[in-house]
């Protein structure tokens, strides 16, 4: 069976059997993962179909992240996905249930786990850059509104004189997690378009900043440089 059937096949039951309100983790999620993981395995050795599912799967599972066990969800949905499978597609070949589920598991940022394959890689690289860029941008407070976290310490927006807490406040997100992603990547090419997106992330910051100090046009060179040097490191 070709990919583009797969994909319509998932498609179609993602539609019918998954309906979640999480804006960030949707199925125009799955379809963004996807487009972004076929430009990196482009030129690279892999079984395409593991990446397919993967992306499809990834979060099929995704408890909160103020959820006390938000570490498993990717052990879950890799879980799942397997019986998402033999359940539901048959004719999937067996022999690629165990990639799938790896790809699946090690995806998570919160897993803390290294992926061993090419594929489980790539499926990482495409999750981590949603996350990056204007997508991320939006996710962010997307997922922050949801969960009823302020935007930013109006008193000290950049965290210059407190501790990060990104359960209080979006921003510190950029901090705790965004502009980490580019050195986890595990492509060149995934490490490339990480951090082409998070320079977008610090420009909004310096523009934030310039705002916060009555500026609405310029940009905070001094916050740009300083988080261009800690994107460097």
């Amino acid at each position: 069976m070709e990919l583009t059937q797969w994909q319509h096949r998932f498609e179609r039951w993602l539609d019918e059997n998954h309906t979640t309100d999480d804006a960030a983790h949707d199925i125009s999620h799955f379809r963004r993962v996807w487009m972004t993981a076929q430009k990196i395995m482009d030129n690279q050795t892999v079984d395409p179909l593991i990446v397919l599912t993967a992306c499809y799967f990834h979060d099929i599972v995704s408890l909160p992240k103020n959820h006390p066990e938000r570490s498993q969800s990717s052990r879950l949905a890799a879980r799942k996905t397997r019986s998402i499978l033999q359940c539901d597609f048959p004719d999937f070949p067996s022999e690629c249930y165990a990639a799938v589920e790896h790809a699946i598991e090690a995806h998570s940022f919160s897993a803390g786990l290294t992926p061993q394959s090419i594929e489980a890689k790539i499926v990482q690289d495409a999750d981590r850059l949603e996350a990056l860029g204007a997508i991320g941008l939006a996710r962010v407070f997307a997922v922050s509104g949801a969960l009823g976290v302020a935007l930013f310490d109006a008193d000290d927006p950049f965290a210059d004189a407190r501790a990060l807490d990104d359960r209080a406040f979006a921003l510190d997100h950029f901090q705790t997690k965004l502009l980490r992603l580019p050195d986890t990547m595990q492509t060149d090419v995934g490490r490339e378009l990480a951090h082409h997106n998070a320079d977008f992330l610090i420009q909004f910051m310096a523009k934030l900043s310039a705002e916060l100090h009555g500026d609405c046009i310029g940009l905070d060179s001094q916050v740009q440089s300083r988080f261009r040097r800690s994107l460097r490191k």
